[in-house]
């Protein structure tokens, strides 16, 4: 069972638990931390809830440095993985990550969720700000009257100001709305951050 097979099938499983729900935006191979590590889905909405895919073709020596990053940034995260990864992954990951596994069902895959995920009371203001583009954040810091002296200012200290200036639950409202307002085809056209 490739990665292929299994995002397909959490892909065709993630659009029909949301369906068109016009408050979701899902985003594949979704990076992090200026590229530090790259998710391979992430669901958008009330909250970020990130998937991160293991097929037995996968190893499982990059997740101790992936779980570090993901746990930054989410409210949610699970890991869906092959059987064979299944118990290894329980020992690596917190305990409030949810684990499923994909099993084979004939020409398909089965998803089976075997520890739903718990919100994370953990998450990096910082690297949740730096989702956002550059644009985005001065728009915000305006809105929020803390854009003074700030439009000639590196995004890097942009991201600073923000994440420093506003509650962690604000900013990822901040974060959420922001995402979700971007065209749909915004990675054709992604500003560099």
């Amino acid at each position: 069972m490739r990665d292929i097979d299994i995002r397909r099938v959490l892909r065709r499983d993630v659009d029909s638990l949301h369906g068109n729900a016009p408050d979701t935006v899902v985003i594949e191979e979704l990076g992090l931390c200026q590229g530090r590590a790259r998710v391979d889905m992430a669901v958008i909405n009330g909250s970020v809830h990130g998937f991160e895919i293991k097929s037995e073709y996968d190893t499982l020596a990059r997740l101790p440095s992936q779980s570090y990053i993901y746990n930054r940034v989410f409210d949610y995260i699970t890991v869906v993985a092959a059987e064979t990864h299944a118990k290894k992954i329980a020992n690596v990951v917190p305990k409030w990550w949810g684990i499923s596994v994909a099993l084979p069902r004939g020409n398909s895959v089965e998803i089976v969720t075997k520890r739903a995920p718990r919100p994370n009371g953990h998450i990096d203001p910082l690297a949740l700000a730096q989702l956002l583009w550059r644009d985005e954040v001065l728009a915000e810091l305006s809105a929020l009257g803390l854009d003074a002296g700030m439009k000639s200012k590196a995004r890097k200290e942009l991201w600073k100001h923000l994440a420093t200036s506003v509650p962690v639950g604000q900013l990822g409202e901040i974060v959420r709305r922001r995402i979700k307002q971007r065209a749909p085809d915004w990675r054709l056209h992604e500003p560099r951050r």
